[in-house]
């Protein structure tokens, strides 16, 4: 057992436990609870204890359950996370796309279409879901779906909602952050699948977009939207701040970063993981914000103060990699710091999992483990980054600092 009110921790304890929470906790959760075993796929909506509230199936969140087991199985090798991977695969191959191949964004428990394709994501992840299956199985149906989709990805990229966009054009054309941030991951995922060529074009792209266009250096901060060629837009969209994404940016950057040696891009990932945390972070209650102003004005969401788990969790990914790195003794500092409140506050030691959202005074809002937003995804892959980069982190030239 861990002490999880005590204040330090060795490094090997961190490692241990988040092995412990994942592998003790998180995945038999979502293994006993989330499988329909009469449809195929998976149950998301599940409460605190585990119980299903509703059946709907949300294509995102499928998708990225079937990566979590396929990640899993490739990473530990237990045959029944493969297993459960498949019959995910298998249900989204029957269900999941319309007569275009673009996938859908929610289904019945069934299998027939609620949403159309209106969400570029439920291709991202839908590509990491059967490319990962694929290193799994060496399938060629799953590395076809995974291959065929990210093209369609490439096709869209310039107009991700299509016809589906609420906004009107010419007036206020922005671009935004979210699909460029998940493209500097999903490559790499879909990479052995891919001309080389490809690959570091898709690479290059993705970097040069989120550090040139949406960082923005005067500010220290990256934006959630920019004009058309990357400037501010003082409107509501154009200051919007989610300190989230700019972290999870930062440690899939430094991942990619890690491949060449390239130490100044890791250095200046560092310098943008600090700077956010500093601004997202609330000094009256702790924690970091959901969605900020970058001027202070009162954010258009309401939600914008909320405590989420996916925040806090990719940030703690985002500052252990920044230490990693460089030894940078505030990056460890922070670690410490959302380590402390992400333990204190979302992990869920009765019934299991973690709470998905909190309100800013840090009290549970909703008791759910699981919905139309949260699924088998953040957590599981942010423990098994925790974990490992904490083994490395302890076998690194800093591990004296604070063993």
């Amino acid at each position: 057992m861990y002490n999880l009110n005590q204040t330090e921790m060795t490094k090997i304890d961190y490692a241990a436990l988040y092995k412990s929470n994942l592998l003790e906790n998180v995945v038999p959760f979502w293994m006993q609870h989330s499988v329909d075993t009469v449809n195929g796929g998976f149950f998301t909506c599940l409460d605190r204890d585990g119980r299903v509230y509703d059946t709907d199936k949300f294509m995102w969140l499928q998708c990225r359950q079937v990566w979590t087991f396929s990640m899993l199985y490739n990473a530990l090798g237990e045959q029944s996370w493969l297993d459960v991977a498949r019959q995910g695969a298998e249900f989204l191959k029957k269900n999941g796309r319309d007569e275009q191949q673009d996938w859908y964004f929610s289904l019945t428990r069934e299998g027939k279409p609620l949403t159309q394709a209106y969400n570029i994501f439920s291709d991202c992840f839908a590509t990491m879901a059967f490319a990962q299956l694929s290193k799994a199985t060496d399938n060629a149906a799953y590395a076809k779906v995974a291959i065929d989709t990210f093209h369609k990805i490439l096709e869209r990229k310039q107009h991700p909602k299509g016809k589906f966009s609420k906004a009107f054009p010419g007036t206020r054309d922005l671009q935004g952050f979210s699909l460029p941030m998940i493209m500097c991951n999903l490559v790499l995922e879909v990479e052995h699948l891919l001309d080389p060529q490809l690959v570091e074009q898709t690479i290059a792209d993705g970097v040069n977009t989120v550090m040139k266009t949406f960082y923005q250096p005067e500010l220290g901060i990256i934006l959630e939207n920019v004009d058309m060629d990357g400037k501010f837009s003082d409107s509501f969209e154009g200051r919007l701040v989610n300190p989230g994404h700019g972290l999870e940016a930062m440690w899939f950057i430094m991942d990619i970063a890690e491949r060449t040696n390239d130490t100044a891009l890791t250095a200046q990932c560092v310098e943008i993981v600090l700077s956010t945390l500093e601004f997202g972070w609330d000094k009256e209650h702790g924690g970091l914000f959901y969605f900020l102003d970058i001027k202070g004005n009162p954010p258009q969401q309401l939600e914008w103060d909320q405590k989420l788990w996916w925040v806090h969790i990719e940030a703690m990914i985002a500052a252990l990699k920044g230490y990693l790195h460089t030894g940078n003794e505030h990056c460890w500092e922070w670690f410490e710091k959302l380590h402390r409140y992400t333990w204190e506050h979302f992990v869920d030691q009765e019934h299991g999992e973690w709470f998905g959202y909190l309100n800013r005074q840090g009290e549970v809002l909703l008791p759910l483990k699981g919905g139309k937003w949260k699924g088998c995804f953040h957590v599981p892959r942010g423990l098994f980054q925790l974990w490992k980069t904490m083994e490395r982190v302890e076998k690194s030239e800093y591990s004296l600092a604070k063993s």
